[in-house]
């Protein structure tokens, strides 16, 4: 689904980075995008959107999962 979808899908770069890192850089690398920090352990829905990023971060606000479109 994400090759349907504008400009870059993944950021496996910013894995381990600080979370207001990873929103700028994506949202930079892809206007097309919205990013939705989340904390791990959150329930969220499972429908694929072509406009959000979710980045997993844990309490103290560090990447723990690679940030892809969906």
């Amino acid at each position: 689904m994400a090759s349907e979808c504008q400009g870059k899908s993944s950021w496996p770069e910013l894995l381990g980075a600080q979370a207001r890192v990873a929103v700028v850089t994506i949202e930079t690398q892809n206007p097309y995008v919205d990013t939705q920090v989340v904390l791990e352990g959150t329930i969220v829905t499972g429908e694929f959107s072509c406009t959000r990023v979710r980045v997993w971060i844990d309490r103290n606000r560090v990447v723990t999962r690679v940030p892809v479109i969906g």
